[in-house]
């Protein structure tokens, strides 16, 4: 590759030099704040609930056959305390906060800010929820420890008790509610592919014929891949076996030269455009998928309140919803009508 050509390649904050440096940030925070603790007790054996990704996509097919419209799979809200919440109330001095696990590498969503702090703060769209349902259980929107988790950890994390809450971009599926609940959706989006602007990739269809693409281990958009590769409905010479913990990391592969496209939530995909303006969206959305905030299955009390606080973050147009999205998401996502509004909820789970 000519260095006139990576040059132009590495432009925008995206760059692979600020990839390098949010990347080492990113090691710095995740061994910190793994060493502060889990919520369950530390100890040497691994914890009976843990499931490796491999594992949690054993229940895929049989979990598509029992469930209709994922993202209504939830119970209605509730202010009410319960088990779940009083147990987090019930932390003693400084260990009474909300853990939650979250992305540090999703511009826009969850990611450092390298101008604020030594180690940078944690900002973005999710991150404001966090706060928000922080402020509605302990009454402190700072009252969280955030933990770093990767795409494909995000379920065992909740099954070990790693964390209370995962809002880390994550979509609602008939699969995952084998495993974990899940609040009303907070977000709608779909899978989309991004590729360099000079690329003669046209979107998701046959011009990735002979093409690598990359995706993030555990992820919907790998799970979609594989099915329509088998299925016939993605070229068969497509090449998907590039993944990596982090969707970021994506981004630094297609810099590099290493891989041809990404495959990623739109609204990601979006956030990483606009972090290195060589790269575009490519075609339309081919799916829907919903974000939402997973959980326990068995902490009813806890997703019913996180229900209540989306209520709430729907219907302050003060500082809710609609104003996270006007700060970190509209300069990207305005093209998207209905990604500029949030979903409405429907409750399908009434007991």
């Amino acid at each position: 590759m000519h260095a006139r050509h990576l040059r132009a390649r590495l432009k925008g904050w995206g760059g692979v030099g600020a990839m390098a440096a949010a990347c080492a940030l990113a090691v710095v925070f995740a061994l910190a704040v793994t060493c502060t603790g889990s919520v369950a007790s530390q100890g040497g054996a691994q914890p009976a609930g843990h499931r490796t990704a491999k594992a949690l996509t054993v229940d895929a097919a049989r979990a598509a056959d029992d469930c209709e419209a994922p993202e209504k799979q939830t119970l209605p809200p509730s202010r009410a305390d319960g088990p779940a919440i009083t147990a987090i109330k019930n932390r003693p001095g400084e260990k009474r906060k909300l853990v939650v696990g979250v992305d540090q590498n999703s511009y826009r969503w969850g990611y450092r800010d390298p101008n604020s702090g030594e180690y940078g703060r944690l900002e973005g769209f999710d991150i404001d929820l966090v706060h928000r349902i922080a402020e509605d259980i302990l009454g402190d929107p700072d009252a969280v420890q955030f933990k770093a988790i990767p795409t494909d950890q995000r379920i065992p994390a909740i099954q070990d008790g790693r964390v209370d809450l995962v809002v880390r971009t994550m979509t609602i599926n008939c699969s995952r509610l084998e495993d974990v609940a899940f609040s009303a959706p907070y977000f709608k989006t779909g899978q989309q592919v991004l590729a360099p602007k000079s690329s003669p990739v046209e979107g998701y269809d046959k011009t990735l014929a002979n093409r690598k693409v990359c995706t993030a281990k555990g992820s919907t958009a790998y799970a979609k891949l594989e099915e329509d590769r088998k299925s016939g409905g993605l070229p068969a010479s497509t090449d998907i076996s590039t993944t990596v913990p982090n969707q970021l990391d994506c981004l630094v592969r297609l810099q590099l030269g290493e891989v041809d496209a990404v495959v990623n939530d739109g609204a990601l995909a979006a956030s990483q455009a606009a972090q290195d303006p060589t790269v575009e969206l490519k075609g339309e959305a081919f799916t829907t998928e919903y974000y939402g905030v997973a959980m326990k299955k068995d902490a009813d009390d806890l997703v019913r309140r996180v229900n209540q606080v989306l209520v709430d973050f729907r219907q302050d147009t003060a500082t809710g919803w609609q104003a996270s999205y006007t700060k970190w998401l509209s300069a990207t996502m305005d093209d998207n009508p209905s990604a500029s509004r949030p979903p409405a909820p429907d409750y399908l789970r009434r007991s």
